[in-house]
């Protein structure tokens, strides 16, 4: 790796080569917004420029608050290109929550797009995410070159397992991304890559946006307010080869009638976890397969299927190429297959965080020696393709068993009409705990019962079938069980 880099001039070299070629089409049934490299390009260049003009300086920091528009890439490749450190955050958060998150970054400028809460109290001045627009035409900044390990941006972890922490990245972590190209995606400069997301999601940021302008495809993005049942249609009037979303999402495309792509080549999935059923139903539906990664906020995807390397059914997938993955046991050790422990990252992975802003003892305490431990719990076949087993902390104790909610959920969604399934431990009175299974369906709780005693050992059986309108979620969609047990616990806690 050599000094003199920078992140967004990485995701834009390709492009500049090929001005012309298409980099962007916001669609929608009505038509699409077009976006050449040249124009993205000019776009982010301008708005960098216009940025320092404000007296904004290398290192500082700049608030996120934008909605589903293109404004959002822009400004943040705008921020990363000047060497200002952008802190994307979902338009979803309340007034209260960005004001916390204000208070531990201390940005020098916020950029906001209408009708999202903004910090209350905090002194930086606020730009409207409008005003980058007119940015375009000013002389393009020069790239903000410098040393691959210094700070790019700042995200916000989900926070599943407690209070979000704001992870630190390095510029460097888009050179981890290539690892994905072959290792999940295939993708090819030839590709046009459909993202179900909001341009305002992680997700969609770097599947979505950055790494098929690094390699100079097409992004599709639907626009505001499209429906998740139309994005077959938009896919195949748009020439789509490959689609990607969260499991949910295919699972109600799904559920539509929509005609055959003859262009996709396949789907890509991650956010959660990949209901094997679901992968089934989407290769009977359109030929393709459906290949699902496995990462987090602190290390991209590391862990994937792909279009050369399907992961056997039952398996996240293997480590992608380049990537140094483990199981760990108690004692910090590699467990060789079969032994379930501890997913695990060198810490040599490119893509690994800087660590948690403000949090020095908390990052330390996520290394044991020279690995990164995730969290989730995992086991690794002979061939090396490894399945997970749920965090640490959903682990289920049943009895004295150690039960994964993937286990159960993995029976009692293939039942019809079964719609979202999640199960979770739930504490009762006297200090003990059942395992008790949610839907969303209109499945009898009788069948999910019956499935459960065919499917699972007897100490696996939930003992509790709770239905419920809709599984919390977290604002990257995933399941949140940490609330829904708040929600549901039984021993008045």
């Amino acid at each position: 790796m050599t000094q003199g880099f920078n992140l967004a001039e990485h995701v834009l070299a390709a492009g500049q080569e090929m001005p012309d070629r298409l980099a962007l089409a916001v669609v929608s049934s009505t038509g699409a917004d077009r976006w050449s490299y040249g124009r993205l390009t000019a776009a982010v260049r301008g708005a960098a420029a216009g940025l320092l003009a404000r007296g904004l300086r290398p290192g500082d920091r700049v608030l996120l608050r934008i909605g589903n528009e293109p404004a959002f890439p822009v400004a943040y490749l705008a921020c990363i290109a000047a060497g200002l450190v952008p802190v994307p955050t979902s338009a979803m958060l309340t007034a209260r929550e960005v004001t916390k998150i204000a208070a531990e970054i201390t940005h020098a400028l916020t950029i906001a797009g209408p009708g999202i809460a903004l910090p209350e109290g905090h002194p930086a001045p606020v730009l409207a995410a409008a005003e980058l627009a007119a940015m375009a035409g000013l002389a393009p900044a020069d790239w903000n070159r410098g040393d691959p390990d210094r700070l790019a941006y700042i995200v916000y972890t989900s926070g599943t397992s407690g209070q979000p922490r704001a992870v630190m990245h390095a510029h460097r972590a888009i050179l981890a991304r290539a690892m994905m190209f072959d290792g999940w995606y295939g993708l090819t400069g030839a590709d046009r890559l459909l993202h179900a997301g909001a341009f305002n999601w992680t997700f969609t940021l770097g599947t979505g946006l950055m790494d098929p302008w690094t390699v100079g495809a097409t992004a599709l993005i639907p626009a505001e307010g499209t429906a998740i049942e139309q994005i077959p249609l938009l896919a195949r009037r748009h020439g789509a080869t490959i689609i990607a979303a969260a499991p949910g999402v295919f699972r109600r495309m799904l559920r539509a009638d929509w005609a055959p792509i003859p262009s996709l080549r396949h789907g890509l999935t991650a956010g959660e976890r990949l209901d094997p059923d679901l992968r089934r139903a989407w290769t009977d539906r359109t030929g393709t397969g459906l290949h699902e990664a496995m990462g987090m906020s602190e290390c991209s995807t590391f862990l994937s299927g792909s279009p050369a390397r399907p992961a056997p059914e039952g398996t996240a997938g293997y480590p992608q190429p380049g990537r140094r993955v483990a199981i760990l046991g108690d004692d910090g050790a590699e467990l060789p297959p079969r032994q379930p422990g501890v997913l695990a990252v060198h810490r040599s992975d490119p893509g690994l965080f800087l660590g948690y802003l403000g949090q020095p003892e908390e990052t330390a305490s996520k290394f044991r020696g020279d690995w990164f431990l995730t969290g989730d719990l995992a086991v690794a076949s002979d061939d090396g393709a490894i399945a997970t087993l749920g965090r640490a902390d959903d682990m289920m104790n049943a009895g004295g068993f150690r039960v994964a909610p993937s286990e159960v959920e993995d029976v009692l969604a293939p039942v019809p009409g079964t719609g979202d399934v999640a199960v979770t431990e739930l504490p009762v009175p006297g200090g003990a705990s059942i395992i008790a299974a949610f839907w969303t369906g209109p499945a009898d709780g009788a069948a999910l019962q019956a499935a459960a005693e065919t499917g699972l050992a007897r100490y696996k059986q939930p003992r509790e079938f709770i239905h419920v309108d809709a599984l919390p979620r977290t604002p990257t969609g995933k399941i949140n069980r940490r609330a829904l047990r708040a929600a549901h616990r039984k021993d008045g806690g």
